[in-house]
């Protein structure tokens, strides 16, 4: 290595930050060094000097035999370490392990050769990097990825030498053999510690080695797999035999598939097949960090993306999150890790130790990786600050267990230079523990103690809230018993004392499920899951105000469930989610029985941030694009796009349930959840029709959204109303593929293919019902429409309740060019000259009809009451026809469009053809409401507007049919009264009456 007149360490160590363990030890190391003086003038100079770096020196060397043992062995690399920069050291170092496999001419070097320089190279890396990490000039985090990146540089010499080996010898046949890996097909994958760059001093590593046969570099194919196993037979000897130079790393192969009974290279597919069918908790989380690292880097890169799928699951599995917990308890149980302490203690697996600050990261990572992308990496501090941002745990809770990490990785660090042991414990005498403490910085045991454990138990809190959660049947909330056929006294007086009125019929429930009866229960885990349950459960059902009939419910809700084992082990690892289930129980009918049919929907519940976050557009496209990820083949896409929609659907309905957002952003979520999924249904049928029939020369498609689709008030169970418009080259008669179609059947085939892709029932339920009946001439047009005959008949033959309809029409999906032209001649139609008369009677008399076919049930029937959503509607609407023929029509560029969306808050982008938010009714009074009927009015129907919205979002949200006090369940009757903020429901009544008279009275006066 070639020296440059750069500061090391020497300059750079103002004071020195450990202590030598006594003067004796100085002595010893100064003897040893002294012989070294004649040919080496730094180390000669350092020791004839007298200050911070000759005591540093001293005190690392006395403190570790192992540094000791490589300065004496290899001075050259002890002078690099005091006079040149460690980053400087290491990238060279590096940089020549990387190139050890062949010689400066391009030969193969020799094993012996390559063993060598690999053995040197983690010599020098090791004393360079631990005296600067013990003089504080590096930190542990540069410390393990250097370590890490010398790993793969020993492993991709050393694979780089054995391909180019077996080529020169013909059993292969290398693409390239002056870079042998590339193209092999041989997929090395580091895991552990070594995919995630954290490395200590004396790690093993763990690797992983697959190869595909399909490759073709072994000549004869039916010794493929012979050949690679030699190969990593002769790895694991080039990397761990120990010779006078030392070793590179033990290098341990047992995270293969079934590693007792297969070789030690897998064949790719098998592997795969073996993870989607066999793979183990286990194996999933130990694939968290893997990270290719020597081999086939692109082959090894695309592996873990096929895998993805096995290590992030869509749905989360909380019996495999017990798994892994179980791991953790079985460690404290054989390995007598039970207590904090120091002596003795292990710092990586005992309580408070590394192991937990591991565990608890990876565990979030398999609840939630699945559905946030972003918590997929694979560094264990990188990851805190993810799970932090992403407001899955607190950043109090990440800052603690990031700085703990880093300190407990200091210390195992010291306990391996010492004597470059694989140990994780801390010594038991005084005196070996003495010079840990002093390695830390501390002054002495006692000092190192109190830092030492005060971090442990801050780990140990942190792990505890996170898992620890257990609790018997008998506990703090009183007896509870639920076995035989008579009723405990104890138990009823405590189910009495939780707030149950009916306690032996509750009890006697109790016992149906703890029977097994049901389908859900029939299993001895799921009956072992909630019997672990039942005491919160209880608790939560009994700080309701009925609890006995949210009880009841809850075990209807579990009689009809195929299976319990998921559901209850989700409860049970987040408490918090019981609150919620007793809401759903007690108010929601519908929400529960969508729960009864797809659990998986629940999952969602977990991300501690929702319901901190907006369900905007940008955020449920995030979440869209990401459970669509890796989906090509049609049905597929549809079904992932069933269970996003009825989870994200599910979500928005939780959070409108639980008041985190208010009525209208439930219906601006809805909409603009439906919005997404109608561009996505979009695009997978289109690209079936071009696959099948190939496209029509100058094809543009666009989807108008609507009725309450097109204004932005779409409720849970709403319809959609769409309008698929078309337009082509004048000259094209039919398209270009296989099977080819004119324009008019291809494009009624794709609107019938949309419709059925959006509404066809499946396993997974389906989408939306789906209206096509605003469509030019209703449901006697045809079901596609070009853009031309859109044009003509909305000019010339539309009704004027066509024409009202429109006002609400908007753009949601298509080609963004035909999308513009569609709002372009919509806005030109509305903007015509009308009769102003001929309006309020055709108004009047819609109106009418409507009332004698479609008369109110009673007063809860806010959309057809007197003064209901219709009347409301039918003014806005009435305003804009009128404005619009006027010479009003606001852009989003102009100042109303911009005054208009700050009143909505859209979160829209700023396009024209997607951001027309005159649509929304809401919108359209605060517009233009003022002028054309004073600001009272306009305040009495905007009030109107929200009470009666309100109140439909949150009945179409809780049951399928309306709002009936004498039918509805309690907790509905709760919420009603809460959405329309009233005292009780006498109340409300009252307010609706009152309300729904005064908005009578102004439809009169607008119409008249």
């Amino acid at each position: 290595m070639t020296q440059k007149p750069v500061a090391g360490l020497l300059s750079e160590l103002a004071k020195s930050p450990i202590r030598a363990p006594s003067a004796n030890a100085v002595k010893s190391v100064l003897a040893d060094l002294k012989p070294l003086s004649a040919d080496h003038p730094a180390i000669a100079s350092l020791l004839s000097s007298d200050g911070a770096a000759r005591e540093f020196l001293l005190a690392a060397l006395a403190l570790s035999p192992f540094l000791r043992e490589i300065a004496l062995a290899d001075p050259d690399s002890l002078v690099l370490a005091l006079s040149m920069p460690a980053t400087y050291v290491m990238a060279e170092t590096l940089e020549d392990a990387r190139a050890c496999w062949r010689n400066s001419d391009g030969s193969l070097a020799s094993e012996a050769e390559l063993m060598r320089e690999l053995r040197r190279a983690k010599r020098r890396v090791s004393l360079v990097l631990a005296l600067h990490d013990l003089a504080r000039l590096v930190d542990a985090r540069h410390t393990t990825a250097v370590l890490s990146d010398l790993a793969d540089a020993a492993l991709g010499a050393a694979f780089d030498h054995l391909l180019r080996a077996g080529h020169e010898t013909g059993k292969l046949i290398l693409p390239d053999p002056d870079n042998p890996c590339k193209k092999s097909g041989l997929i090395v994958l580091g895991m552990g510690k070594h995919g995630a760059h954290e490395l200590n001093y004396s790690s093993d590593i763990d690797i992983v080695v697959f190869f595909d046969p399909e490759a073709g570099v072994v000549r004869d194919r039916d010794e493929v797999t012979d050949v690679f196993a030699r190969i990593v037979r002769r790895l694991v000897r080039i990397m761990q035999e120990r010779t006078g130079d030392g070793y590179v790393f033990r290098t341990d192969l047992r995270l293969r598939p079934d590693p007792g009974s297969t070789p030690l290279a897998f064949p790719l597919e098998a592997a795969m097949n073996y993870y989607e069918s066999r793979g183990q908790n286990w194996e999933r989380a130990a694939f968290i960090k893997a990270r290719p690292v020597a081999g086939d880097l692109p082959a090894g890169e695309d592996f873990l993306k096929g895998l993805t799928p096995f290590v992030f699951r869509k749905y989360l599995d909380f019996a495999a999150i017990s798994d892994i917990h179980s791991i953790k308890r079985q460690i404290h149980a054989h390995r007598g890790f039970g207590d904090i302490a120091v002596k003795g203690h292990n710092v990586k697996l005992g309580r408070g130790g590394i192991r937990e600050i591991e565990f608890f990261v990876q565990t979030q990572q398999l609840i939630a990786g699945g559905r946030m992308p972003r918590l997929r990496l694979r560094r264990t501090d990188e990851m805190l600050v993810a799970l932090a941002r992403a407001r899955w745990i607190d950043p109090a809770t990440a800052r603690t267990l990031a700085e703990s990490y880093w300190y407990l990785r200091d210390v195992e660090h010291r306990i391996q230079m010492v004597r470059d042991e694989q140990s994780h414990t801390l010594p038991e005498s005084e005196a070996e523990l003495s010079r840990i403490a002093l390695m830390m910085g501390e002054a002495d045991t006692k000092s190192f103690g109190k830092t030492y454990v005060a971090v442990l138990a801050r780990v140990e809190q942190c792990y505890a809230d996170l898992f620890e959660k257990e609790q018997g049947l008998s506990g703090a909330i009183g007896n509870l018993v639920f076995t035989g056929e008579d009723d405990d006294p104890g138990t009823l007086k405590t189910l009495a004392d939780l707030g149950f009125e009916r306690p032996s019929d509750i009890s006697r429930t109790i016992r149906t499920w703890h029977y097994g009866r049901y389908r859900a229960t029939q299993s001895v885990e799921a009956r072992e899951r909630l019997t672990e349950l039942t005491p919160e459960l209880l608790r939560v059902f009994g700080a309701t105000k009925r609890a006995d009939e949210a009880l009841f419910r809850f075990d209807a809700f579990i009689s009809g469930l195929p299976a319990g084992i998921q559901l209850f082990s989700l409860i049970g690892s987040n408490p918090a989610l019981l609150s919620l289930m007793v809401t759903i129980m007690a108010a929601a009918p519908r929400l529960a029985e969508i729960i009864a049919r797809k659990p998986h929907v629940f999952d969602g519940m977990l991300d501690p941030g929702l319901m901190a976050e907006l369900p905007t557009r940008d955020y449920l496209s995030e979440r869209l694009v990401a459970f669509l990820e890796g989906a090509n083949a049609y049905e597929e896409i549809l079904d992932r796009l069933r269970i996003v929609a009825l989870e994200q659907k599910f979500l928005i309905g939780v959070r409108l349930l639980t008041g985190a957002i208010s009525p209208q952003r439930a219906a601006r979520s809805f909409s603009h959840l439906a919005d997404l999924i109608i561009g996505a249904a979009l695009d997978a049928v289109r690209d079936g029709m071009e696959e099948a029939h190939g496209k029509v020369a100058g094809g543009r498609v666009a989807v108008i959204g609507m009725g309450k689709l097109g204004s932005y008030e779409l409720s849970a169970g709403s319809d959609i109303d769409i309008i698929l418009l078309y337009d082509h080259d004048p000259d094209a008669d039919e398209s270009d593929g296989a099977k080819p179609l004119d324009p008019v059947r291809y494009y009624t085939r794709m609107t019938q293919r949309l419709v059925a892709a959006l509404s066809a029932p499946t396993a997974e339920g389906i989408l939306y019902e789906v209206d096509l009946r605003l469509r030019p001439s209703g449901n006697k047009g045809p079901v596609a429409t070009s853009i031309r005959a859109f044009s003509k008949y909305q000019s010339e033959e539309a009704w004027t309740w066509e024409h009202m309809a429109l006002t609400r029409a908007r753009t949601v999906a298509g080609e963004d060019s035909l999308r513009l032209e569609a709002r372009d001649l919509i806005d030109e139609v509305l903007a015509k000259p009308r009769d102003e008369a001929r309006l309020l009677a055709d108004l009047k008399e819609m109106r009418g009809l409507i009332e004698q076919e479609k008369p109110p049930r009673d007063i809860w029937d806010v959309k057809l009451i007197p003064g209901g959503l219709i009347d409301i509607e039918f003014i806005a609407q009435y305003l804009s026809l009128k404005a619009r023929a006027s010479g009003w029509l606001p852009a989003p560029e102009d100042d109303g469009a911009a005054g208009l969306i700050s009143v909505v808050e859209s979160s829209q982008s700023a396009s024209r053809f997607d951001s027309n938010e005159c649509t929304s009714t809401d919108a359209t009074l605060k517009i233009l409401g003022p002028d054309a009927l004073g600001e009272e009015a306009t305040e009495e129907l905007c009030h109107a507007l929200a009470l009666w919205s309100g109140h439909a979002q949150i009945v179409r949200l809780c049951t399928e049919g309306g709002f009936d006090p004498k039918q509805a369940p309690a907790g509905l009757i709760d919420l009603v009264i809460r959405t329309g903020q009233a005292p009780d429901l006498v109340s409300l009544e009252s307010d609706f009456k009152a309300t729904s008279k005064r908005i009578r009275s102004l439809f009169k006066k607008v119409t008249t």
